[in-house]
């Protein structure tokens, strides 16, 4: 999978991943490019509720979309995890609704709906038939302001979250590396925690923990309502204010600022799993959107991830994995770009048979200094480019990207139209900025190693089985 896609989902609506508090503020630079498009309107609510609305008429389905400007960044140490075991815990019912009866009641609308947590926010949303939008507004704000359960609920769901953690990260030895990679880059800075949690924390976590974390953060400023597909406006606005509009507001909590501290040298980690190859990830601190105010630093970074991996036969593709002297099965590069925390620029691989991670990594490391000794072509970038406007068409042919992408831009405090901004920005990057940036951001200085040291594989193991009910949550696809 080329590693363009971390640039794409961002500008279809998805962040993974600025500054550690929240700024209600575009940058600066995006605010001197055109208004937003008369076809999406935002509205504030009294009770402090954002409401974001998008028609799109060309087929009878719409989509609501619940963001909440809380992640795993903003939980304390000891409590890893609870922002994931609340996003669990809300599909376990109010005083009018029971236990799971959520979700059988949108199947039963004709819709699907899920859940999401990230480092920066949670989401929640459902497609379903447009003519259907007020049942399913009725049920989110419900289950926004009056969320409860017994502890014998939470004590059932604390053991599901725990086996997708062994599922997903556990039995997975890069998922682990890149736990350990995030553990070590990131020192003060809160991205330092897996968004699943430490497992010691799961087991200690109470059903107070997470009640305390929802009544904390679910609050009407810090909550956004996206509704896009074949709706009304207007009528949009009244199904807000009916349903989400009685909710009492209450104050966001104040987040105290958590730096990162300079880093002062390389750092490495070897990581020893069950494996069949190695596999090996350099990542290089880089400044995020919102800390740039003006830079085009952060663009031309993306355009040099792209130039080096955005494409099939791209510059790592075929200096490292083809010919007779080829040294990586597969090799990656990916800049984080945008988001609440400070980003990362990953250049990854797995080493051929009978070659190391060592020389992996020095590869990967030559292709970035030939950039910046040599530069790049014109022809290099207008095919980037040109991909990146091709998503931008692509993009909204679904509503669900379309209300991802709002969602995405209202939790990170850009304008809403900032994919398009953005889009303009990138086109604007030179050859001459990204050679200079890629002789700027690679140094020791700002670079932590982790390397998969691959150790016998257990042959008898079985397959995990997943529980019972368990929910496959994650972002639309």
């Amino acid at each position: 999978m080329k590693r363009l896609l971390p640039l794409l989902c961002l500008l279809a609506g998805f962040a993974a991943g600025a500054q550690t508090g929240p700024s209600t503020a575009p940058p600066s630079a995006l605010l001197q490019q055109p208004a937003l498009p008369a076809t999406v309107q935002q509205f504030t609510l009294a009770n402090g509720f954002t409401l974001i609305v998008k028609p799109d008429r060309r087929a009878p389905t719409a989509v609501q979309m619940l963001y909440v400007r809380v992640g795993s960044m903003d939980e304390v140490d000891g409590t890893s995890g609870v922002a994931h075991a609340l996003e669990h815990m809300m599909f376990k019912g109010t005083p009018s609704v029971k236990p799971g009866e959520f979700s059988r009641r949108v199947a039963a609308l004709g819709g699907q709906e899920n859940a999401f947590t990230t480092t920066d926010y949670t989401g929640f949303y459902q497609q379903i038939p447009a003519s259907r939008l007020e049942e399913v507004m009725k049920l989110a704000a419900d289950r926004f302001a009056h969320n409860q359960w017994p502890d014998e609920e939470f004590k059932k769901e604390i053991e599901v979250v725990k086996e997708e953690r062994r599922m997903r990260t556990e039995d997975s030895p890069r998922a682990r590396l890149y736990e350990a990679l995030n553990a070590a880059v990131f020192e003060a800075a809160p991205y330092h925690r897996p968004v699943v949690g430490w497992m010691s924390d799961l087991n200690a976590m109470t059903p107070d923990d997470v009640r305390n974390f929802y009544h904390r953060w679910y609050v009407p400023a810090n909550a956004a309502v996206v509704v896009a597909g074949d709706v009304d406006v207007a009528q949009v606005r009244r199904l807000a204010e009916k349903y989400y509009g009685g909710i009492p507001a209450r104050p966001v909590p104040v987040r105290k600022p958590r730096l990162e501290p300079e880093q002062v040298g390389l750092r490495h980690i070897d990581f020893k799993a069950p494996a069949e190859q190695a596999y090996v990830a350099l990542a290089f601190k880089v400044p995020a959107l919102q800390a740039l105010d003006g830079s085009d630093d952060g663009y031309a970074l993306s355009v040099l991830a792209a130039v080096l991996d955005g494409y099939s036969g791209a510059r790592l593709e075929r200096a490292l994995t083809q010919g007779p002297d080829r040294v990586a099965d597969s090799a990656g590069a990916s800049n984080g770009f945008a988001g609440r925390g400070p980003q990362l620029f990953v250049l990854d691989g797995v080493p051929a048979q009978g070659k190391s991670a060592e020389q992996v990594e020095a590869a990967l490391r030559e292709q970035v200094a030939k950039v910046a000794h040599d530069g790049v072509s014109e022809a290099e970038l207008n095919r980037v480019k040109t991909q990146w406007v091709a998503s931008q068409v692509y993009k909204r042919d679904s509503v669900m990207s379309q209300a991802r992408e709002l969602g995405s831009n209202w939790v990170q405090g850009l304008p809403l139209d900032a994919d398009e901004r953005i889009i303009a920005r990138l086109r604007a990057v030179t050859a001459g900025q990204v050679k200079a940036v890629a002789g700027k951001y690679f140094g020791d200085d700002q670079l932590t190693v982790a390397v998969l040291r691959p150790q016998p594989l257990d042959k008898n193991r079985k397959p995990r089985t997943p529980l019972p009910g368990m929910r496959n949550d994650g972002a639309p696809s």
